[in-house]
């Protein structure tokens, strides 16, 4: 602002100014010219009403979808469902319920500005000169002033439909923003103590010690025939939904007979013979890991570059990753098929907290030996 040829008040001056002086000081000192200014209706009548009711209607959609959301965040069916199985219908739906629903409210807030703007606030056409540098105390609450004066003569003090269905939109949208963080704080993840997901992956036995086969995409049955010296395949359990399964999906590896590899402590024996098997979810941020380079035994994680050496039990070599990838042990069944001899002995992905405290659990680092 600019206030050159105008007498800029003192702060006593200033304190007992109302708002609206201080309002009509500041476009003066300011070099603001009002070329048209109105309201939009005359407060009470029916067009009035008629746009107060248009006003309120978006944010009381607002509000109503953002309270959808948080139901659905929370409450709606999110466990995958095979396909053709019952419930899988809801649970394909729960992405785009949250995102339409969250989408929703944050569209039907902005339309309900931009409407209250164009029919409550006054309508005016303002020319003003721009300046250079900082605002002085009196131009910024001068501004302040006119800000408030507007509030005013729109009467929203008066409107306590807008104002309800304003602090209905604002307080649902403040939900969609915090539910993401509140709501992974609901369920706790230890209540099922040893059996809680983040220790446990679909390659556990089943109740009745049945062993869990290594299958491809489709559900086919590995065989150590099916992988030639020196490749990689990725498996999955073969239970229902393990290919799906965010913490499941394994690479098996067929190394050369002549290729020494270094077993972390207390995975002795994990291998069968040159086959060994390791969780594909990288321990950064639980990307998939896919790239091996079969000459260097390097495993690349695409997301964030991290390496992992197979000849060095999967030790991290490069990028962000501070831990190996978790070996699952394996053998073969009755009929010559790959299995998992029991689950991973540590937890797969991304650590925690909690990571390596659990007694089911070697409380002590793996390190890789000679």
């Amino acid at each position: 602002m600019s206030t050159d040829q105008h007498a800029v008040p003192g702060e006593a001056e200033l304190a007992r100014m109302s708002p609206e002086e201080k309002a009509a000081a500041g476009m003066a000192a300011d070099h603001v010219e009002l070329e048209e200014y109105g309201p939009v209706a005359v407060h009470g009548s029916p067009a009035d009403k008629r746009n107060e009711r248009s006003v309120a209607m978006w944010f009381l959609l607002a509000g109503l979808l953002g309270l959808l959301f948080a139901v659905a965040f929370i409450w709606w069916p999110h466990e995958y469902v095979p396909a053709y199985e019952e419930g899988q219908l809801a649970y394909a739906l729960y992405t785009p319920i949250i995102g339409a629903t969250m989408g929703g409210a944050i569209l039907c807030f902005g339309i309900g500005v931009v409407q209250m703007a164009r029919k409550i606030f006054a309508h005016e056409v303002a020319i003003q000169q721009r300046h250079i540098g900082m605002s002085t105390e009196f131009d910024r609450q001068s501004l302040a002033a006119q800000v408030m004066d507007t509030v005013d003569k729109a009467g929203l003090k008066r409107r306590g439909m807008i104002k309800g269905s304003l602090a209905l939109a604002g307080g649902a949208l403040g939900l969609v923003a915090a539910i993401p963080i509140l709501g992974a704080l609901i369920k706790n993840p230890w209540a099922e103590r040893a059996d809680s997901p983040l220790w446990v992956t679909p390659w556990a036995p089943l109740a009745d010690g049945t062993k869990i086969r290594l299958t491809q995409i489709d559900g086919t049955p590995v065989r150590p025939e099916d992988l030639a010296a020196g490749s990689m395949a990725t498996v999955f359990p073969g239970v229902p939904g393990g290919s799906k399964a965010s913490d499941a999906a394994v690479m098996l590896f067929r190394v050369r007979s002549d290729t020494v590899i270094r077993i972390r402590d207390g995975q002795q024996g994990f291998q069968f013979g040159d086959y060994y098997a390791y969780s594909k979810i990288c321990t950064h941020v639980g990307c998939p890991v896919s790239l091996y380079e079969q000459q260097t035994g390097r495993v690349l994680c695409p997301c964030h570059q991290s390496q992992f050496n197979l000849y060095e039990g999967m030790f991290p070599v490069f990028g962000p990753a501070t831990r190996p990838l978790p070996q699952l042990p394996i053998e073969l069944d009755d009929e010559g098929y790959f299995v998992a001899a029991r689950d991973f002995v540590e937890a797969v992905g991304p650590g925690f907290w909690e990571n390596g405290k659990f007694p089911a659990w070697y409380s002590e680092p793996k390190e890789a030996t000679g």
